[in-house]
């Protein structure tokens, strides 16, 4: 299994700070599959902007579908977040 440095909400400061206080979740922390860009806060926001626009975005499929099929994609990659 790979192991990436991540920044900790606890240790974070500046521009990642507020990026991780906007992108923090209703359990009260933020999801690994951002964190893991927190060496480059730059690539993080970029990230989460292209998720949002993907997820949440206007498109044909409604955000069950969008979301049936990111599990479908996780699920034939052997990605077990």
């Amino acid at each position: 299994m790979s192991w990436i440095a991540m920044i900790s909400e606890e240790e974070s400061t500046g521009a990642l700070k507020k990026l991780y206080q906007r992108y923090t979740e209703p359990w009260g922390g933020v999801d690994n599959i951002l964190k893991v860009e927190s060496l480059n806060p730059p690539a993080m926001e970029a990230h989460f902007n292209l998720y949002s626009t993907l997820m949440r975005g206007v498109s044909e499929l409604t955000r069950v579908q969008r979301e049936m099929i990111a599990v479908v994609v996780s699920v034939l990659n052997h990605c077990h977040y």
